[in-house]
């Protein structure tokens, strides 16, 4: 009975959160007014790109970086995004640039992006291959899965016991 309170419990609470979520998003105004750049950190000469949803109904629309120059936004893939892309030239220093995206009649928008000294090399660390210098951590998770699992057992094993009497 315990439990199903509980349960009821974090669903509503879950579900009040769920609700919430769009209104919040619906009420701010300026959810529109944004310009995406991918990627928010940038090695010196790769490609940037710029979308937005702020132009409207415009198949066009042009941005300006401080490190990139002049570029051009155009009708992307999905309906009401434009889109464009521009080099970070490769002597450029590292730092914060500014973007800025110009679209008819008046709209002016700016996002700032970093450009980071040199590019990730090598790959994510993810947990797969060898463990290397990570032995204690992984005897210490063994030992807790170990632990759970039995005290699991003990609590299955208690409970049919003391059903049969």
């Amino acid at each position: 009975m315990r439990n199903t309170r509980i349960g009821a419990g974090i669903c509503l609470a879950v579900g009040m959160l769920a609700l919430a979520t769009p209104a919040a998003d619906a009420a701010d105004p300026s959810a529109e007014q944004t310009v995406h750049i991918s990627p928010k950190k940038a090695p010196p000469g790769s490609q940037v790109t710029v979308s937005t949803r702020a132009c409207g109904k415009e198949s066009y629309g042009k941005g300006t970086s401080e490190a990139g120059g002049a570029f051009h936004l155009f009708a992307g893939d999905r309906a009401g995004v434009l889109v464009g892309v521009f080099d970070i030239p490769a002597g450029t220093r590292p730092g914060t640039d500014t973007v800025t995206v110009k679209c008819p009649p008046r709209i002016k928008m700016t996002d700032t992006y970093r450009i980071v000294d040199r590019a990730p090399t090598g790959g994510v660390d993810a947990g797969f291959g060898a463990p290397t210098g990570q032995s204690t951590q992984l005897a210490a998770g063994g030992a807790l899965l170990a632990a759970a699992a039995a005290g699991g057992v003990v609590r299955v094993r208690r409970r049919t016991a003391g059903a049969r009497s």
